[in-house]
């Protein structure tokens, strides 16, 4: 089964605080909807752009996708 990696991109210089926060709170929506997704993180891109993501299987996304709004998605790597 392919894996998506759903992606959140925060610029700025407070991008990696603002990353870091909204991990907090897509961990917060997998416990409340009790989600098999163990593959979070965050990225620092460069000094001014870092992002948030989560990692699913293709065949789950469209309820997660529809309810979180990613900014873009990509073929998980992993």
């Amino acid at each position: 089964m392919r894996k998506l990696k759903l992606i959140w991109d925060f610029r700025g210089p407070a991008g990696k605080k603002t990353a870091e926060h909204h991990l907090i709170h897509l961990k917060e929506y997998i416990a409340i909807e009790k989600l098999n997704i163990s593959i979070t993180g965050t990225e620092d891109l460069s000094d001014v752009h870092s992002i948030a993501y989560l990692v699913i299987e293709e065949d789950k996304i469209k309820p997660i996708r529809d309810a979180l709004k990613p900014h873009r998605g990509q073929v998980y790597q992993g």
